[in-house]
């Protein structure tokens, strides 16, 4: 079903001029032990354990300038309480209209995928109900991009970074790991 929903959004989402860019993407994050939806709502504690990532990414295309369609590919490695690296893929929709682009461009994204970790993430493994994690497991990504309008190429970004069983889906646990990061971007 997941798979039919994304394959309509690329047949909507058609090749534009922006969807000609790739872009390239550093960011550090630090480890939040509160869950997703507490941190969406700016509620969380953090510990230190720190993620630092390097992606690559392609704009796809967009639907009625509305929102874009994106794929990224990221490579990251972790320090403090664990010491692992990991591989993630998101396929990612950004909202792109607010009534204050002209003023600083902003867009909001939610992407998701998968993640593998090279070894199991000790952070997840205490989290678990049952102590244990996989390596593989789904990733999802939520941020907000900002950037002046006269230098779009450039953005400066706040993202959260997510793996999860998906409440047991993957590997019949349910453990999950969350990093609240900065970032920059440059669109090429």
């Amino acid at each position: 079903m997941a798979l039919a929903g994304i394959c309509s959004i690329l047949l909507v989402c058609r090749p534009s001029h922006a969807a000609e860019k790739w872009f390239a993407s550093i960011y550090a994050g630090q480890y939040s032990n509160t869950a997703l939806n507490e941190i969406i709502r700016l509620n969380t504690d953090f510990e230190r354990s720190h993620v630092y990532v390097l992606s690559l990414g392609k704009e796809l295309g967009t639907y009625k300038d509305v929102i874009g369609c994106e794929i990224e590919g990221q490579a990251a490695w972790h320090s403090g309480m664990q010491h692992h690296e990991e591989v993630n893929c998101a396929f990612t929709l950004r909202w792109l209209p607010f009534f204050w682009d002209r003023y600083l461009d902003t867009s909001f994204a939610f992407g998701n995928g998968l993640s593998y970790a090279t070894s199991d993430p000790e952070l997840e493994i205490r989290e678990g109900d049952e102590n244990k994690t996989n390596q593989l497991l789904y990733y999802i990504l939520v941020e907000m991009d900002f950037a002046l309008p006269r230098q779009p190429q450039w953005s400066i970004f706040v993202r959260i970074h997510h793996r999860s069983s998906v409440f047991g889906l993957i590997g019949n646990i349910t453990t999950g790991s969350n990093f609240v990061g900065l970032g920059w971007r440059y669109k090429f």
